[in-house]
């Protein structure tokens, strides 16, 4: 680089964010760690997606400048009190999807803006592209087990043009060695799968303390003709798809098929029943092309979890708010609630949108 760039580069206290900070400060940038503080349990825990600590320790030995930016109120607008409102509608959200383009990118792009840091980057395992057409999107990483794409197709064109994303061609593998080698502190810190704000327990006790308003009470199981099967512990417990835990003896495999908060009913099906051809999205935005036009239909590959193969189907805008997704073979359990995030041929990110209930 002719002149130093200046970039904020968001420390979660975790191996990835260390060594993105790692490689960036090698390639010649002026790296700035910022730690946004999103959650504090009542025992005046940080959350594991906050470890300050660690993320000191991190810039101190990288001696790079450290900020610990407060981001709580922001959070709980953005992310908790969305995650429990969704429970309570019947729904399964994604927390981490509006976390990154609420809280990391605003927050991180709005302190850049502040120091005039021309970039933010972070430790996700995604490419960042610009395609012909003068659109920026992600694409999947060189590591396809840890590629975070899915979570990463809410931000917009502004923030993608301004995000540096190191770790897009290593793997898991890799990344810890080039800890290990580099002497850091958190080079041998395991991974965190769970929920960020969920400290203890399941997110069930987690809306049961954070909701101020009446839980939804126990109801009944019913079948799709509407036949009592039994009673449940109330909706939060449940989401589509689920097998574990429904202490129904049926003599045939019993899946939540569908929530429904007016009535409090979760209605029971078998395995084929829950697979499902068409969703609805909506919440959609759009990376790589800039919309699908009424009447027009985009072929792509659909995730509809973090975790679920990409799958064909064609893309068709329905109104102006709604994408349908039909697949060319039906998909197991799309949950309301949850992302449908669509990829081109060569895996980057088209769009997505968030799971309609089911009508």
């Amino acid at each position: 680089m002719s002149d130093i760039s200046r970039v904020v580069v968001g420390l979660s206290g975790g191996v990835d964010s260390a060594v993105a900070a790692y490689l960036l400060k090698k390639q010649g940038y002026q790296v700035i760690g910022v730690t946004l503080r999103t959650w504090e349990a009542e025992s005046g825990a940080y959350s594991r997606c906050c470890e300050i600590s660690d993320a000191r320790k991190v810039a101190a030995q990288l001696e790079i400048p450290f900020y610990n930016i407060n981001s709580l109120p922001e959070f709980r607008e953005h992310v908790t009190d969305p995650f429990v409102q969704a429970y309570i509608n019947g729904m399964t959200p994604n927390p981490c999807v509006a976390c990154n383009r609420y809280i990391k990118w605003e927050r991180l792009l709005a302190f850049a803006d502040e120091i005039n840091a021309e970039y933010v980057a972070t430790g996700h395992y995604a490419r960042i592209e610009k395609t012909a057409g003068g659109r920026y999107t992600v694409r999947q990483a060189a590591s396809a087990a840890k590629d975070q794409t899915y979570m990463l197709y809410q931000l917009t064109q502004e923030q993608l043009a301004r995000t540096l994303m190191p770790l897009a061609e290593y793997t898991k593998d890799e990344v810890r060695r080039i800890a290990m080698d580099a002497g850091l502190v958190v080079a041998g810190k395991k991974d965190s799968q769970e929920i960020c704000f969920v400290l203890d327990g399941g997110y069930a006790e987690y809306i049961d303390a954070h909701y101020d308003g009446k839980l939804p009470p126990p109801g009944n199981f019913v079948d799709e003709n509407g036949n009592v099967l039994g009673r449940h512990k109330g909706i939060i417990n449940y989401t589509v798809g689920q097998r574990k835990g429904l202490g129904l003896a049926l003599g045939y495999p019993a899946y939540v098929k569908r929530i429904e908060p007016d009535t409090g009913n979760v209605v029971i099906g078998d395995l084929e029943s829950v697979y499902e051809s068409r969703v609805l999205c909506t919440e959609v935005n759009f990376m790589a092309v800039e919309d699908i036009k009424p009447g027009d239909k985009e072929r792509a590959f659909v995730k509809i979890r973090y975790h679920h193969a990409a799958a064909p189907a064609t893309l068709e805008r329905i109104d102006d708010n709604t994408i349908q997704v039909m697949f060319d073979e039906p998909v197991k359990a799309p949950a309301p609630g949850q992302s449908a995030v669509f990829y081109d041929s060569e895996n980057r990110v088209i769009g997505g949108g968030i799971i309609k209930q089911n009508q």
